[in-house]
């Protein structure tokens, strides 16, 4: 098992995001593992992808603001 580092420490809203990203992704039967998102970078990242190509504006705003606090690295130049 690979060991598991925290992408960046979790702010009240970060979970806040996370939790509503976790109802709205529920609603299109796509599961998201909390703790997971969270510490591996790579799951982080295809999940926030998949939320981000699905027909739901409130989840992909979702999935934006989340990846912004998860990912800044990842974020495209402005």
């Amino acid at each position: 098992m690979r060991p598991t580092l925290p992408l960046l420490p979790t702010t009240p809203s970060c979970l806040v995001e996370i939790i509503e990203l976790k109802w709205l992704l529920r609603g299109h039967g796509v599961d998201l593992h909390v703790e997971r998102l969270q510490s591996d970078h790579e799951y982080a990242r295809q999940t926030l992808d998949t939320a981000a190509g699905l027909p739901h504006a409130p989840l992909r705003a979702a999935a934006a603001r989340l990846r912004r606090c998860l990912l800044p690295d990842l974020l495209p130049d402005a």
